[in-house]
């Protein structure tokens, strides 16, 4: 068989034939694998050709790119739960003393009632309670002294410990249920009526600026926390010696920091510096003076005076603060506020001082 006889051979035998023995595709087959490349090109440069057209129409008539935003977030609530209605308060004016728990659904058998027991209160039908009606439950807890006020009288400490739902009601004492608690209620403490109250609202805000400058607003203290802690973070309650007389409001924000000149926490014992004449600092072997790499300079234009210490560098300089959080009011009395810690660029102490923004 020549070799153009083994060609025709190969050319009329079925396509699985010819892939057994290897032989090469022929120029249809070719033609038609290169049409079905091309034809994939084709339509993969349509798609990209409409994306590039989409991105085209988001533009407006001047050419410039359509900003698009995202829907704005609704404004957070800066007091949920337990912050808004058992924040507590302190305040000068007098509490009314006269209805209160008297007595407990299972008072034989424990002191303490909590979310879902019932409890006995002395008002009934003579004081026009009805069913269903919503009760708040206080204990007021003494006078509040502090070395961090000026003010010679700030008032009383309440603590606010939750709500009664009245479910049954008598001639002069009604049942309620505890709706809830925050605290352990006690037989004695004293039934009022619901403050409705509604929290300041915050919208997304930028970092906390550690250097911002004095508003020039009223200036306190912070007192104390609603749970006796000293060192305040994020969602801590706590009270300060702003009030209405001082046109503080709610919703209001204020500037906790502390002044560098005497706002330490602790005093160092130890001593400020290593003096110039402290050994040990020189070379053993080529000696050379006796300097502290670790003492302050001297005074004098030669270097011949004093030394110049920590107190002595601050002199003549303009008043320094550190700010280290923010609040937001929550509940205005006569004297104090009640605020909620909002932001922290560190722990929070009592004692630390407040502006208003």
């Amino acid at each position: 068989m020549t070799l153009a006889h083994w060609v025709s051979y190969t050319t009329l035998m079925p396509r699985p034939v010819r892939a057994i023995y290897a032989v090469k595709p022929t120029t249809r087959e070719m033609t038609v694998s290169f049409q079905t490349t091309m034809t994939f090109r084709i339509a993969l440069l349509c798609l990209l050709i409409l994306c590039f057209s989409a991105a085209l129409s988001a533009q407006d008539r001047k050419g410039n790119p359509t900003l698009i935003i995202d829907k704005a977030k609704p404004r957070m609530a800066t007091a949920v739960g337990n912050n808004l209605y058992c924040a507590g308060f302190i305040q000068t004016s007098a509490i009314s003393t006269v209805n209160s728990i008297v007595g407990g659904q299972h008072e034989a058998d424990g002191y303490f009632y909590s979310e879902g027991d019932f409890v006995y209160v002395n008002m009934g039908r003579d004081k026009g309670v009805s069913v269903g009606d919503m009760f708040a439950v206080v204990r007021p807890r003494g006078s509040v002294r502090s070395p961090w006020t000026d003010k010679s009288n700030i008032g009383y400490w309440v603590q606010e410990l939750g709500a009664l739902e009245v479910v049954n009601v008598k001639d002069t004492v009604s049942v309620a249920r505890v709706a809830s608690s925050c605290d352990n209620f006690l037989l004695g403490d004293l039934v009022q009526l619901v403050e409705k109250r509604t929290s300041p609202k915050h919208d997304p805000q930028p970092v906390l600026n550690l250097w911002a400058d004095p508003s020039g607003k009223a200036t306190g203290r912070i007192l104390m926390s609603r749970d006796g802690a000293e060192m305040l973070s994020r969602d801590f309650i706590a009270y300060v010696d702003l009030g209405a007389e001082d046109s503080v409001q709610v919703g209001n924000k204020l500037t906790i920091f502390r002044p560098l000149d005497d706002g330490n926490l602790m005093k160092r014992t130890q001593k400020e510096y290593p003096t110039g004449r402290d050994y040990g600092f020189q070379s053993g072997e080529y000696k050379g003076g006796k300097f502290s790499n670790q003492s302050s300079r001297k005074t004098g234009e030669l270097a011949q005076g004093s030394h110049i210490t920590t107190r002595e560098a601050k002199q003549g300089r303009p008043p320094l603060r550190k700010i280290v959080g923010e609040a937001v009011v929550l509940n205005v009395k006569e004297r104090t506020a009640t605020v909620v810690i909002t932001r922290t660029g560190q722990e929070i102490h009592t004692g630390d001082w407040v502006e208003l923004q």
